[in-house]
């Protein structure tokens, strides 16, 4: 957890950009539905466009799709942190972060999640130190192949 080897525990989020049009958010869900589970997902409109921001129980499986349908997406590495349960924990992440000056760019609620305990998806400037920070302050910070785990009951996923 120390030093130049640490690697932050980091899930592969997808930002699919999509035209307004009736059905293309149907489309999407059922592609990666089929393929994979959906654990997260979060959509920001425009008038002409979205964009939708998704975590996958498999990210190879996930990207895979994306691509075989054409959608236009890019990657980026998220943290998910369990929230534990005590007062004001959202304030308790976004305190820790702010204390090392890390801004948050985007964040939502994870849909699946391993124990059943809420969490959060946050995509932040600096996923080593904000993974670190969050650790020492005792968060547990979820990984892929947790994310596997809570997918193993749909059918698409060789399971």
């Amino acid at each position: 957890e120390s030093g130049s080897g640490f690697e932050p525990v980091t899930v592969r989020q997808f930002t699919v950009f999509l035209e307004n049009r009736v059905g293309r958010l149907t489309l999407l869900v059922r592609a990666v539905e089929e393929a994979t589970g959906i654990c997260g997902m979060s959509i920001e409109e425009s008038a002409d466009s979205a964009l939708v921001r998704v975590i996958c129980a498999n990210s190879d499986a996930g990207r895979d799709e994306l691509s075989s349908h054409s959608f236009s997406f890019g990657e980026v590495e998220v943290l998910i942190v369990a929230l534990p349960r005590r007062k004001e924990p959202l304030m308790a992440i976004c305190t820790v972060l702010l204390s090392a000056e890390i801004n948050i760019h985007n964040a939502y609620p994870l849909l699946s999640c391993p124990g059943n305990m809420p969490a959060l998806v946050v995509y932040c400037d600096d996923s080593i130190l904000a993974s670190q920070l969050l650790m020492r302050k005792g968060y547990r910070l979820i990984g892929e192949s947790d994310l596997r785990d809570t997918g193993n009951s749909n059918p698409g996923n060789g399971n």
